[in-house]
Order: C-alpha cells, then sequence, then structure tokens
C-alpha cells in the first residue's frame, strides 16, 4: 500500500509554517507508552471493539476536531478530506478503529490556500506524553500516549510502521511537513505521531 504522500495543501505564501518534529526520518517509533508506563492502567491494554471514530481531541496544540471515513484511490493512496474541509480530519476505514488491537490510522492537512492552518498545522509540536483522545460512536473514548513524533520523506514513507502489524491498540496520526515546493504546491515530508493506547 502507498503511505499518505498526498496529504498537505497548496500553501499561501504568507502563511506561517507549521511546527516540524525533532525527530527526522528513519527513527521509528519508541517503546510504546504501555510498556513504560507504571501502574496497572498503563500496562498492556486490551484492545477495544470495532467502532468508528467521530472526534480527535489533541488539548496541546488546540485540536478538536471531527473525523470523516476514508477509504484509498485508484492508485493504492490513502484518500485525505477535500480541501474544503480542511479542518477535518480523516480514519482510514479499511484498517483498525483507534482502540482495537492494530495500528489505527487518523491523517488530516496542515493548511490550506484557502484558510490557512488546518486541522493538524501544529502536530508537529507535539512530544512523548502528550495525549490524544478519540471519542467513538458506541460512546467510548480511547486515549493515546504519544510515543514518539517524527519526519518522513514522501519517498521513504514507513508504510510498515504505520500500517503494519501490532499486536496492541496503536494510533498513527499522519500530516505533510518538511520543506514546501512552492513549485508543487506541496510538503516533501510527512509528519507522523506514533501513539499507544493507555486506558
Amino acid at each position: 500500500m502507498v503511505g499518505s504522500g498526498l496529504i498537505g495543501a497548496s500553501l499561501n505564501g504568507d502563511t506561517v509554517r507549521p511546527p516540524q518534529p525533532v525527530a527526522r526520518a528513519g527513527t521509528g517509533p519508541a517503546t510504546p507508552a504501555a510498556e513504560v508506563g507504571t501502574g496497572d492502567v498503563d500496562r498492556e491494554p486490551a484492545g477495544l471493539p470495532r467502532s468508528a471514530p467521530t472526534t480527535i481531541s489533541i488539548p496541546r496544540i488546540g485540536v478538536d476536531a471531527d473525523i470523516m471515513a476514508l477509504g484509498t484511490n485508484p492508485d493504492g493512496s490513502v484518500q485525505v478530506p477535500p480541501l474544503d474541509q480542511a479542518l477535518l480530519a480523516g480514519w482510514y476505514e479499511p484498517g483498525p478503529s483507534p482502540g482495537e488491537v492494530g495500528n489505527a490510522v487518523i491523517v488530516g492537512h496542515v493548511d490550506s490556500a484557502a484558510i490557512g492552518p488546518a486541522v493538524f498545522f501544529s502536530l508537529g509540536a507535539l512530544q512523548p506524553g502528550d495525549i490524544i483522545t478519540v471519542r467513538r460512536l458506541d460512546g467510548r473514548s480511547a486515549d493515546f500516549r504519544v510515543d514518539s513524533v517524527s519526519s518522513h520523506s514522501k519517498n521513504a514513507f514507513p508504510t510498515e510502521q504505520v500500517y503494519g502489524p501490532n499486536d496492541q491498540p496503536g494510533l498513527r496520526v499522519i500530516t505533510c511537513g518538511g520543506q514546501f515546493d512552492e513549485a508543487t504546491g506541496d510538503y516533501l515530508d510527512n509528519v507522523i505521531v506514533f501513539a499507544s493506547l493507555v486506558r
């Protein structure tokens, strides 16, 4: 499967650049929080049953957004929310839902020429230990602790780490980042947050 190489938007030249993670390409997820926590609530959480996510909340960067379901494009790449809905996040529906065993994937735009900063503009500012809460259609919330945040060239997208198997409930949140290419109107990298269910 092709990675999320198309997430991003044309950037208005006057818009402030989004923050970038400290970790650079080639750095995979850190030890999951479920393995380093202290206390029973942080140890190897059991997966939840499947349920579509409805909203994502990331207090550190002020995100509280609705989530739409997405699939794949004809070329195998992951769909992204339409640019006219750049304040929405998108869940990769063919994969696990947030809280299920496996890696749930949520994507979103970093900015758009029409509105400026979009839903995940500040994603690169997240740090290990930050909490991401995903509310689900079944009324439950799944809380994830950030393990690592890194930037990867779209030409070297870590497909296995994002979409590959995981015997614990994980979350991958993805947007664009790195250098902005004025010629193509797109960013050259993806910012990826790796997180693990904590309760």
